[in-house]
C-alpha cells in the first residue's frame, strides 16, 4: 500500500491529547478539495446502499451527513470518513424487512450506545483480533449478496428475500430481456471500470459521479422515462423524525441491536488501521473512534438514517485526495447537507439500474482476490469459504459465529497436528518435534516415541513454541524409562528451553511474557560452539544418562574423558548446517551460482573470531565481498608491491574493477589484540611475521589521543588506549585505503564511498564513523545519507 506524504502532526500543547484538534486551519488548503472529492465519492455510494438496503433512499444521505460531521469532529482517527457501508446492507435489509423502517432508527440508535459503551470499557484493541479470515469472510458474503440482488435491478426485475433464491431465479431475470434497463447497467458498469484508465486529468474525478451522471443523462436523451427511479418527499427534510417504539420481540431486536454495533465497530476499526497505513500523521485513536461512530449512530438513528460506519473506500479517497485533518471529513458532511437541502430533487432523475450497477461493482470488488491469495497462503482459507456460505446460506451473524467456529478448529487442528520425525542416522536414532507440543499432541508424540529402540542413542530436538503440563509429562516419562533401560538422550531445544526449564524446576513462564522472551534459546549460528566438556554450548544439552558425547562410546566425539574434540564440534555444526540451514539458503546460493556474486560492499574487518561481519550487519551470502586480516589493516600503496602485502591490494583491486562494489567498510572492534600490540613498550615477543605486519597500523598520532585518562577527541572518552587506538586505526586504515590508484579513481568518480564502522564487542553494539565530525556515534544518530557523505581529514588528533 503506498504512503501518503501527510506530514508528522505538530507537537502536541501540554495537557492536550494527540489527534484532538477538531481543525486545521493551516490545511485548509488541503482539506477543502479533499472534501469535495469525498463528497463526489459518498452521494452516489450512498443512494445505492440505502436501495440495496430497503431503507429510503434519503436515509443514506442523512447517514453520511452524519457520518461526516458527528464522526468527524468526535472520532479518533484525523482522515477516516464514515457514512453508511456497504457491510451493513444485508443485515440492515433484514431488519428493515422483519421489523419495519421506524424500528430500524432505534435499533440504529441503540447500537450506538453500545458502541460508547464498548469504546469507555477500552475494548476496541481486542475487537481486531478476530481472525481476518472470518473478517475478509464476512464482506465476501456480504459483497456476493449485494451483487445477486443488484443484478436483478439492473436486469429490470426485484430481487428476491434471500443470496439464494437470487441465484435460484437469476436465469429468469436475464431471459425477461429488458433491453432499456440492461442498457443503462451495462453503461453505468463500463464507465466505472474504464473511468480510472482515462488521463489523469479525468480519472481524478472519482468514478462513482460521472457514471451515474452520464447514465442519467443518456436515460434522458433517449426518452427512458418508464425505468424506475428513487422516490423522493417533495421536501427532503419530511423524512426526519424520531424512531419509533418496537411492538413484540425484543429478544430480536435485542440481538439486531449487537449485530449492528458490532459489525459496525468491527468493520470501522478494521478500515481505521487500514487507513493509518496510507498516512503518516496521527495513529488512531481506537477506542475514541468506537465513541465516536455510537455517538454518530446515535444521531443518524434519530435523524431517520442508515447506521454508520468507517468506510475503507472514502477514507482511502480522502487519503489519496490530500486531506490532512479531520477538517476534510467534517466539510463533506456539510457538502452533503447542502445538497440535500437545495438539490435533492435530482436524486428522483437518476434512474434505478445505474444505482444498482454501481452496487454490483462495490459487491465484486468486496471480495478481494489479495486476500483470498494471502489467506490461501496462510491455510485460512476454509475458514474464509466457511464464513461466505454461512453468510450467503444464513444471515450475517450466524454466518460470523460459523466462521469463528471453523477458525476455531483449525487451531485445534493446528495443535494435534504437530510435525514428529524419527529416524536412524547411522548408530544414532533422531527425534525432532516441531511446533506446539499439548495435551492434544500427547497420543501423537507417544505413538512416534515408541519406535525408538530400547537401549538407543538418541538426539531428540525440541523446535517449538510451546509445551503444556501433560506434552511434557508424556516427554519426561519416556526420558526417564529410556535411560533406565540404558538408552543415552542427547536434548537438544531449538527455541525457548521450554523442556529443560521445567525438568530443572525454573518458574514456568507464560508464553509471550517479556521474562519468556529474555530466555529464549539462542539460534545456533547466534551461539558460540560449546567449550572442550561441552557445557558451554546454550542450546545443547549433554546427554542425559552420564554419557558426555565424547565418552569413548567410539562415535569419535572425544578421548573418552567427557570432552567434545575441536574436530566433532566442527564436525557438529557441519552436520547442522546440511540439515537445517542448507535447504533454508540453497534458494539463494543457487541463484548465486547461476548467476555469479553481486556484492555491493566491499567489507574490511579483523580476522577476530568474535567479529562476524554477516551478523553485525544482517547480510546474508552475496552481499559482502569480505577482506580479513589481523588489525583490519590497508597497507598504503607505497607499500603494497612488497610480496607479503601483495593479496590486500589485490582482493581491493577485485572488488572496484571486477566486481564493482558500491562501498568500502573498514570495522575495527574493541579488545582488539593488534592494537594491544601497538601499544606494547617491549614488541620483541611479537612473532616475527605478525610484528612486520603491524607496522601497517602504527597510527600516527599525539600521544593525548590514546593516553588513559580518557582525554582524546573524537569521542573516544571513557574507551581502554587499546579500544581508542582501535578507533583511530579505522580512519587512518580509510586514509591508505584512498591511497590505492582503483579507489582513489572510483571514489572521484562518485562509483564508490568510504565508510568506517566500530564494533564494541561486550555490548554487542555498533558505531558509525561520522565524516562531518571524525566521532563514532550509534546509527540512530548518523543517518545513512550523512554516513556515506565525502571523507575528510578525520584522523582525531587534528581534528
Amino acid at each position: 500500500m503506498s504512503t501518503s506524504t501527510v506530514p508528522d502532526p505538530p507537537s502536541t500543547p501540554p495537557g492536550r491529547r494527540p489527534g484532538l484538534q477538531t481543525v486545521g486551519l493551516g490545511h485548509w488548503r488541503h482539506d477543502l478539495p479533499a472534501s469535495l472529492v469525498v463528497f463526489l465519492v459518498a452521494v452516489p455510494l450512498s443512494l445505492g446502499i440505502a436501495l440495496a438496503s430497503g431503507a429510503p433512499v434519503t436515509a443514506g444521505l442523512i447517514a453520511a451527513a452524519v457520518g461526516g460531521i458527528v464522526a468527524g469532529l468526535l472520532g479518533g482517527s484525523v482522515v477516516q470518513v464514515s457514512g453508511p457501508a456497504a457491510g451493513l446492507t444485508v443485515v440492515v435489509a433484514q431488519l428493515i424487512d422483519q421489523y419495519g423502517w421506524a424500528t430500524m432508527c432505534l435499533i440504529t440508535a441503540l447500537a450506538g450506545l453500545v458502541q460508547i459503551g464498548l469504546g469507555v470499557s477500552r475494548v476496541a484493541r481486542g475487537a481486531l483480533a478476530v481472525s481476518p479470515a472470518v473478517v475478509h469472510g464476512m464482506l465476501a458474503g456480504i459483497g456476493i449478496s449485494i451483487v445477486l440482488a443488484q443484478l436483478h435491478v439492473v436486469l429490470g426485475e426485484s430481487p428476491q428475500a434471500s443470496p439464494v433464491e437470487n441465484l435460484l431465479t437469476l436465469p429468469a431475470s436475464v431471459m425477461a430481456a429488458h433491453a432499456d434497463a440492461d442498457f443503462i447497467g451495462a453503461l453505468t458498469i463500463i464507465l466505472l471500470l474504464a473511468w480510472p484508465r482515462l488521463p489523469k486529468m479525468m480519472s481524478a474525478v472519482p468514478a462513482a459521479l460521472p457514471a451515474i451522471v452520464v447514465a442519467t443523462v443518456v436515460a434522458a436523451v433517449l426518452g427512458l422515462d418508464h425505468l424506475a427511479r428513487p422516490e423522493v418527499p417533495d421536501n427532503i427534510l419530511d423524512d426526519l423524525g424520531l424512531p419509533g417504539l418496537p411492538s413484540g420481540d425484543i429478544p430480536g431486536i435485542a440481538l439486531g441491536v449487537l449485530t449492528i454495533a458490532l459489525v459496525a465497530s468491527l468493520e470501522s476499526l478494521l478500515s481505521a488501521v487500514a487507513v493509518d497505513k496510507m498516512h503518516n500523521g496521527p495513529r488512531t485513536d481506537v477506542d475514541r473512534e468506537l465513541m465516536g461512530q455510537g455517538a454518530a449512530n446515535i444521531a443518524s438513528g434519530l435523524a431517520g438514517g442508515l447506521p454508520v460506519t468507517g468506510v475503507i473506500v472514502r477514507s482511502s479517497t480522502n487519503v489519496k485526495a490530500g486531506a490532512r485533518t479531520r477538517t476534510s471529513a467534517v466539510l463533506h458532511g456539510l457538502w452533503i447537507v447542502v445538497f440535500v437541502v437545495f438539490f435533492g430533487g435530482l436524486v428522483e432523475q437518476i434512474p434505478l439500474p445505474a444505482l444498482a450497477a454501481l452496487l454490483v461493482v462495490v459487491g465484486v470488488r468486496l471480495l478481494d482476490l489479495g486476500n483470498i491469495r494471502e489467506l490461501h497462503r496462510h491455510r485460512d482459507l476454509p475458514a474464509y469459504v466457511a464464513t461466505v456460505l454461512g453468510v450467503l446460506l444464513t444471515d450475517l451473524l450466524e454466518g460470523v459465529l460459523i466462521g469463528l467456529g471453523v477458525t476455531l478448529l483449525l487451531a485445534m487442528y493446528r495443535l494435534t497436528h504437530t510435525h514428529v520425525e524419527v529416524s536412524q542416522r547411522g548408530d544414532r536414532w533422531h527425534v525432532r518435534v516441531a511446533g506446539s507440543l499439548t495435551f492434544l499432541s500427547a497420543p501423537k508424540l507417544t505413538s512416534a516415541l515408541r519406535e525408538v529402540p530400547v537401549g538407543a542413542d538418541v538426539d531428540l530436538e525440541l523446535d517449538i513454541d510451546f509445551l503444556d503440563h501433560t506434552a511434557f509429562d508424556c516427554l519426561h516419562n519416556w526420558q526417564t524409562t529410556h535411560e533406565r533401560l540404558g538408552g543415552t538422550i542427547r536434548l537438544e531445544e531449538r527455541r525457548r528451553p521450554w523442556y529443560s526449564s521445567r525438568e530443572s524446576a525454573s518458574p514456568v513462564l507464560r508464553k509471550g511474557s517479556e521474562a519468556a522472551e529474555q530466555q529464549l534459546t539462542d539460534p545456533a549460528w547466534f551461539a558460540p560452539w560449546p567449550g572442550p566438556d561441552g557445557s558451554d554450548e546454550p542450546n545443547i544439552v549433554v546427554e542425559s544418562n552420564g554419557h558426555g558425547p565424547g565418552d569413548g562410546d567410539g562415535d569419535g566425539d572425544g578421548d573418552g574423558d567427557g570432552e567434545v574434540s575441536a574436530e566433532a564440534r566442527l564436525h557438529r555444526g557441519i552436520t547442522e548446517y546440511q540439515r537445517l540451514t542448507a535447504p533454508l539458503v540453497e534458494p539463494y546460493l543457487a541463484d548465486l551460482a547461476e548467476h555469479g556474486q553481486r556484492p555491493t560492499h566491499l567489507f574490511i574487518a579483523c580476522a577476530d573470531s568474535r567479529v562476524v561481519p554477516n551478523l553485525i550487519t544482517a547480510s546474508g551470502p552475496g552481499d559482502l565481498f569480505t577482506l580479513r586480516n589481523i588489525g583490519n589493516l590497508v597497507p598504503p600503496h607505497s607499500d603494497s608491491a612488497h610480496p607479503d602485502d601483495s593479496s590486500v591490494a589485490a582482493a581491493i583491486e577485485y572488488a572496484v574493477e571486477v566486481l564493482s562494489v558500491q562501498a568500502i567498510t573498514v570495522c575495527g572492534h574493541s579488545g582488539c589484540g593488534a592494537m594491544a600490540a601497538l601499544l606494547m613498550d617491549d614488541r620483541r615477543s611479537i612473532p616475527p611475521a605478525t610484528g612486520r605486519w603491524l607496522d601497517h597500523g602504527d597510527v600516527r598520532l599525539e600521544e593525548e589521543t590514546i593516553r588513559p585518562d580518557g582525554a582524546g577527541t573524537g569521542g573516544d572518552a571513557g574507551l581502554s588506549p587499546a579500544d581508542r587506538l582501535a578507533r583511530s586505526n579505522v580512519v587512518q586504515q580509510l586514509e591508505h585505503l584512498l591511497t590505492h590508484p582503483s579507489v582513489r579513481r572510483a571514489v572521484d568518480e562518485g562509483r564508490v564511498r568510504v565508510t568506517g564502522m566500530f564494533f564494541d564487542i561486550g555490548s554487542a553494539q555498533v558505531h558509525l564513523l561520522d565524516p562531518t565530525t571524525g566521532r563514532f556515534a550509534p546509527p540512530t544518530e548518523v543517518s545513512a545519507a550523512r554516513w556515506q557523505g565525502p571523507l575528510h581529514d578525520l584522523t582525531p588528533a587534528r581534528s
